[in-house]
């Protein structure tokens, strides 16, 4: 335990805040910048005596119980909330399953790419987040049940998977063989994750070819710049892929885009218009 980091950290902290942005009246005669200890304290519920001490670098290792509450009472980021258990000598728990909630700013990121389709996965492959042109190109997952937003179910699991057909065949073999290794890295990072291995007893027994990837512990890392998908109205779009990993939330952002002046660019302007609709099926 760090006594004197820890003080001047929560310190930082804690002045960093106004009372208005955790609903507390500034009141009058406020001296200090940001919170008061003892608003501190209230928030964490624990003692302002407490609280005190480990400010003045005079307190005894706070339990996790103590970390939890001041991550909460002082609005800490991720990696804050990391430093400080580390700073307290206390490293933090692993995570007991994948996040699956998105920045703001990540969604965000998601509006304003209007001409790309673009998702955010979590480390198991369930659709959390996407745009209007993502949902033309691939599938409404928002009107899905959550059971079924799995990228991994949805492809190896769905009766209609071979109907659908979103890749090529060379295209399906490389996103089933760099899916498993995630998966399977997934499974270590979070072992006790009920929902994990639910998701890997579930393919291993519902697909021979999921099985087959599994079994080869393939472990290389494949790149694919490009992938086509066989859309049911539009037809083959080849697409460069780009992603992006969100290392702190385990999450991955996958974006479509067309090269400019190309058939596939038509193709996606021409998706944006059709939005989720189905033309094939009578009204």
């Amino acid at each position: 335990m760090d006594r004197r980091e820890l003080a001047g950290f929560l310190r930082s902290r804690r002045e960093r805040i106004t009372p208005a942005d955790v609903g507390l009246p500034a009141g009058p005669r406020r001296r200090t910048p940001g919170l008061r200890r003892e608003e501190v304290a209230q928030l964490a519920y624990i003692s302002t005596e407490y609280y005190t001490r480990l400010e003045q670098a005079r307190g005894p290792r706070p339990s996790r119980e103590v970390l939890a509450g001041l991550t909460r009472a002082l609005r800490l980021s991720d990696a804050e909330r990391v430093h400080l258990h580390y700073l307290a000598g206390t490293p933090p728990a692993p995570p007991a399953g994948p996040s699956r909630e998105v920045r703001p700013s990540i969604l965000d990121l998601l509006r304003r790419l209007p001409h790309a389709a673009a998702l955010v996965l979590s480390a198991t492959y369930e659709v959390i987040a996407h745009n209007d042109l993502a949902a033309a190109l691939l599938e409404d997952f928002s009107a899905l049940p959550r059971h079924e937003r799995n990228f991994l179910r949805r492809t190896f699991l769905d009766a209609g998977a071979g109907e659908r057909q979103w890749y090529s065949r060379s295209g399906m073999d490389i996103f089933g063989r760099t899916a498993a290794r995630h998966l399977r890295a997934a499974a270590a990072r979070y072992p006790d994750d009920p929902e994990v291995a639910t998701l890997v007893r579930d393919l291993l027994t519902g697909s021979a070819e999921f099985a087959r990837l599994w079994a080869a512990y393939d472990m290389s890392v494949e790149p694919a710049p490009h992938k086509t998908f066989r859309h049911p109205l539009i037809g083959p779009i080849t697409l460069n892929c780009d992603v992006l990993d969100i290392t702190d939330r385990d999450q991955r952002v996958v974006i479509y885009t067309a090269d400019p002046g190309s058939p596939a660019e038509e193709a996606l302007r021409l998706l944006s218009v059709i939005g989720t609709q189905r033309m094939d099926v009578p009204g």
